[in-house]
C-alpha cells in the first residue's frame, strides 16, 4: 500500500508537469524509478505502460477543454509509435550498466533543455494562421517516438517544443495535441518492451498501478493549468529537479571525487535558483504586457477553430 501512495504520488506531479507543459511525464517518472534502483529497461516499460492510462485520460481532459488539434493528431501519431517500438527494442539490446548510463543521460540532456527553454529563452508569440504539414509531423512523430522509448522519456521535449518553434499552432492546442497522441505512442512502446524484455526483467504492476493512479487522477488538473498557470514556472522548476537527480546516477558512474560532487550539485542548484528567479520574473512581465495589450488569454467561451 505504501508502495501505491508513493508512486500514486509521483504519478500525479508527472501528469501535473506533463499535462501543463506537454512533456516530462516520462522524464520524471523515468528518473524517479532509475534513482531507486530500478532497471532501466523496466523503467521505461512501466512508465510507458503507466502512461497508456495517463495519456488517455489526459487527451479527454484537454478535449473537454478544447485543446486539441486533431489533424495533428491523426498525423503525428502512428510515426510516433513506429519510433516508439524501435526505441523499446534498442533499450531492452543493451547492457545494464550501458542502459544506465544511456538513459540517465538523455534523461538529463532533456531537464536540461526543459530547464533552459522555459528560463531563459523568449518563448515568443506564435503564429496561428498555418498549421504543420504531414511531411513536418511525421518525421518529428517518429524521431520523437524512438527517443521516448529508448530514452525513458522525450516524447514531450521533443514533440512540443518543435511545434511550439514553428509557430504553426496555439501553445494549447500544441500541448493538447501532442499529450493526445502520446496515448498511441505509450501503447505502441509498451507492446514493444513486452515482447523485448526478457523472463528475468519483470515489471511491478504496483508500481505501473500507482503511477497510472496519480495521472489519471491529475489530468483534468493539469488541462485547465495549462489555460491559467504560466508554464515558465513549472517548466524551471521540472527541468531542474530532473538535471538534479539524474546528474547523481552519472557522477557515481564516473566515479567522481567528492570534491567533484559537491561542485556539481552547487553549479547546478545555482543554475536552477537562477532559472527559477528569471522564469517568474519573464512570467511577471509577459502577464503584464500581455494586460496592456488586451490580451489576458484564453476563456472558457472561447469557440474551438475547425480541425479542432
Amino acid at each position: 500500500m505504501q508502495t501505491l501512495l508513493l508512486f500514486g504520488l509521483a504519478g500525479f506531479l508527472a501528469q501535473l508537469v506533463d499535462g501543463s507543459l506537454g512533456m516530462a511525464f516520462g522524464v520524471t517518472a523515468t528518473t524517479t524509478l532509475v534513482a531507486v534502483g530500478t532497471a532501466p529497461a523496466v523503467s521505461s516499460a512501466a512508465v510507458h505502460l503507466a502512461e497508456v492510462g495517463t495519456s488517455l485520460a489526459s487527451g479527454l481532459s484537454h478535449w473537454r477543454f478544447r485543446n486539441i488539434d486533431w489533424r495533428t493528431v491523426c498525423i503525428l501519431a502512428l510515426p510516433g509509435g513506429v519510433g516508439a517500438v524501435l526505441g523499446a527494442y534498442v533499450l531492452t539490446s543493451l547492457a545494464a550498466d550501458s542502459a544506465a548510463v544511456w538513459i540517465t543521460t538523455v534523461l538529463m540532456v532533456l531537464g536540461l533543455y526543459v530547464l533552459i527553454r522555459f528560463a531563459f529563452l523568449k518563448l515568443g508569440k506564435l503564429i496561428t494562421s498555418k498549421r504543420p504539414s504531414g511531411r513536418f509531423l511525421g518525421p518529428l512523430g517518429l524521431i520523437a517516438g524512438f527517443i521516448d522509448a529508448s530514452g525513458g522519456g522525450g516524447w514531450g521535449p521533443v514533440a512540443t517544443t518543435t511545434l511550439l518553434s514553428s509557430g504553426r499552432l496555439e501553445p494549447r492546442k500544441v500541448v493538447g495535441s501532442v499529450d493526445t497522441a502520446e496515448f498511441i505512442v505509450a501503447l505502441a512502446a509498451s507492446l514493444g518492451f513486452f515482447f523485448a524484455l526478457s523472463q528475468q526483467h519483470q515489471l511491478n504492476y504496483t508500481v505501473v498501478a500507482g503511477l497510472m493512479i496519480g495521472g489519471v487522477i491529475a489530468a483534468p488538473l493539469a488541462a485547465w493549468v495549462v489555460r491559467r498557470m504560466p508554464p515558465r514556472v513549472l517548466g524551471a522548476a521540472a527541468g531542474g529537479l530532473i538535471v538534479f537527480t539524474n546528474a547523481r546516477t552519472l557522477l557515481g558512474a564516473a566515479g567522481a571525487s567528492t570534491a567533484t560532487i559537491v561542485l556539481v550539485y552547487v553549479a547546478i542548484v545555482g543554475l536552477w535558483a537562477a532559472g527559477l528567479f528569471t522564469a517568474i520574473r519573464s512570467a511577471r512581465e509577459e502577464k503584464r504586457i500581455n494586460a496592456l495589450a488586451g490580451e489576458d488569454g484564453p476563456t472558457e467561451q472561447e469557440p474551438a477553430r475547425s480541425g479542432s
